[in-house]
């Protein structure tokens, strides 16, 4: 009897022995934070000892953005004025981590929307080229190289477009300008901006860092006229579409278009287009690029060359010649067709950096 009961109590009290709970990671240590503050943007540069990767932690109103990095950096532009809290976090594994909270004072930018935090760069320099014009979009104006397209046009611009284009409908701030597309209730707005008798260029390189709109009936454009639109009009002045983009289901957010224009007989155009995976060119910013010389136009999307035209034919005239920069975001239109109940508004293209090397 009384070994049973001895083997009983054994087995009971084996079975209530507590298991041992792992072991955690070891801790990161000596976080720091470096605070930049410009224009609406705050930069977090952190570092710490026996940190795997980093988290930094942006709230705004009701939205919370989390930025991973491994080397510490993180950027978030905030579009209304006011103090906010910033968490910054080493990591050794997403459950062990030190942190550190930053209370930060920022004047926004007045953005209407939030422009990306990453994508696709090119250098500032290329064999065999000189930058001989650039716009970073510094400071908070534009400069004195641009000028503005006004009103609705002829037959929407042509296109059966349906914005009233203002010289309101951008913002330049924190690096970047914004040019945005609004729906003013019995209409739309927008801002189309360009270089027509300021700046033109006949040949180069040209690089144009930008993150696109988005929806149906959207359309944003990067692109060019010849110096003769004024004396010969269009197509004969010639037009260089360094990126179109018509917003809506499917691929259309995904997909960049680069086409030429010009008169032959007629209006003759010829062009290609290009698609990113796994997301919509409003995701991320992106490099659109020509490499335009005597001989010939290539198209590139973050230096992937997906179109070219040879001009060395004798109706190809129009592209030995000086050409303007035209920006804009137009709302509805022949090509992308109008707005629809998924639209939603306001919608921006930003552009960090346009730069012509020859």
């Amino acid at each position: 009897m009384i070994l049973i009961f001895f083997a009983l109590s054994a087995l009971i009290g084996s079975g209530c022995e507590k298991e041992e709970e792992p072991a955690s990671a070891a801790l990161p240590t000596n976080l720091s934070t470096v605070v930049s503050i410009n224009d609406g943007v705050v930069e977090i540069q952190a570092s710490a000892e026996n940190v795997n990767f980093y988290t930094v932690t942006y709230s705004e109103a009701a939205n919370t953005t989390v930025v991973e990095s491994t080397d510490g950096f993180a950027s978030y532009m905030y579009t209304e004025s006011g103090t906010y809290t910033v968490i910054t976090r080493a990591h050794t594994t997403y459950s062990d981590y030190i942190e550190k909270i930053d209370v930060v004072d920022v004047a926004a930018s007045g953005f209407v929307n939030v422009p990306p935090s990453s994508g696709y760069e090119t250098p500032i320099s290329y064999p065999g080229y000189s930058l001989v014009w650039s716009d970073e979009f510094d400071g908070t104006a534009l400069t004195s190289d641009w000028t503005f397209d006004i009103g609705t046009g002829s037959w929407g611009w042509g296109n059966n477009e349906l914005q009233n284009y203002t010289n309101q409908n951008y913002n330049v701030g924190g690096g970047y300008l914004e040019i945005f597309a609004k729906n003013e209730g019995s209409n739309y707005s927008s801002t189309r901006m360009k270089t027509q008798g300021l700046k033109s260029w006949q040949y180069g390189r040209i690089d144009i860092r930008a993150a696109m709109p988005y929806g149906q009936g959207i359309w944003p454009a990067l692109w060019m006229l010849g110096d003769s639109f004024q004396s010969v009009g269009w197509p004969a002045c010639g037009e260089i579409d360094i990126l179109e983009m018509i917003g809506g289901a499917g691929a259309n957010d995904a997909t960049a278009h680069g086409t030429a224009h010009w008169e032959s007989n007629g209006h003759a155009s010829y062009g290609n287009s290009t698609t990113v995976s796994g997301g919509k060119l409003a995701d991320e910013f992106h490099v659109y690029s020509i490499i335009w010389d005597q001989n010939s136009i290539k198209w590139l999307l973050d230096d992937v060359q997906y179109n070219e035209l040879s001009i060395t034919a004798g109706d190809l005239t129009e592209f030995h010649q000086n050409f303007f920069f035209i920006f804009n975001v137009a709302v509805g239109g022949n090509w992308p067709g109008n707005p629809n109940a998924s639209t939603t508004f306001p919608q921006s293209m930003f552009v960090d950096y346009v730069r012509v090397f020859q």
